[in-house]
């Protein structure tokens, strides 16, 4: 079985509610925050496994169509690669919030279908989040969980803390020698 790493998008990948964007609606809108391509190489080549985990529901509210969606993670994805880094796969959970649905964070519909599509070892994986949602996700799959935060936030039972997904990603290499 291989080792895997779930990563979040919104705010563990790109910026959210800054001065720059407010919600990711087409590719021109997606900003990497500061180290994520070294963070996704450095996995890459320490065997990790990546896949994006993503609650997505402004498709379901009409906010953004589903091509609209593919046509930003195809940018992510490609953006990534040409750094060094590889995402397996995207799973978005794309049902509008409350629609009472397996596959939305904190239920871990998503990481447990990618884990049986690949064979994944889900307890030497981890789950990388920004949320409680994210972190609850982690645990009801059987990951451990690293919360992307910062010193004011609250930890949400995470595994781990860490302000960035560079500093996870060396924390996870560091525990997996």
């Amino acid at each position: 079985m291989k080792k895997a790493v779930f990563l979040d998008r919104d705010g563990v990948i790109n910026e959210v509610k800054s001065k720059r964007v407010k919600f990711v609606n087409k590719p021109e809108q997606f900003y990497f925050l500061e180290g994520v391509k070294e963070a996704v190489k450095l996995l890459t080549d320490e065997g990790y496994q990546l896949f994006v985990v993503t609650n997505q529901g402004g498709v379901g509210l009409g906010y953004l169509s589903h091509e609209h969606l593919q046509s930003i993670h195809d940018y992510m994805v490609g953006e990534l690669e040409t750094a060094g880094g590889k995402i397996h796969e995207v799973s978005c959970c794309t049902h509008k919030p409350h629609e009472g649905c397996a596959c939305r964070k904190p239920e871990p519909g998503m990481i447990l279908e990618l884990s049986e599509k690949y064979n994944l070892d889900l307890s030497s994986s981890f789950m990388i989040g920004d949320r409680e949602p994210d972190i609850e996700a982690g645990r009801k799959a059987g990951c451990k969980t690293i919360l992307i935060t910062d010193a004011t936030s609250p930890l949400y039972e995470a595994d781990y803390a860490f302000t960035s997904l560079f500093e996870a990603a060396k924390f996870v290499v560091s525990f997996s020698n």
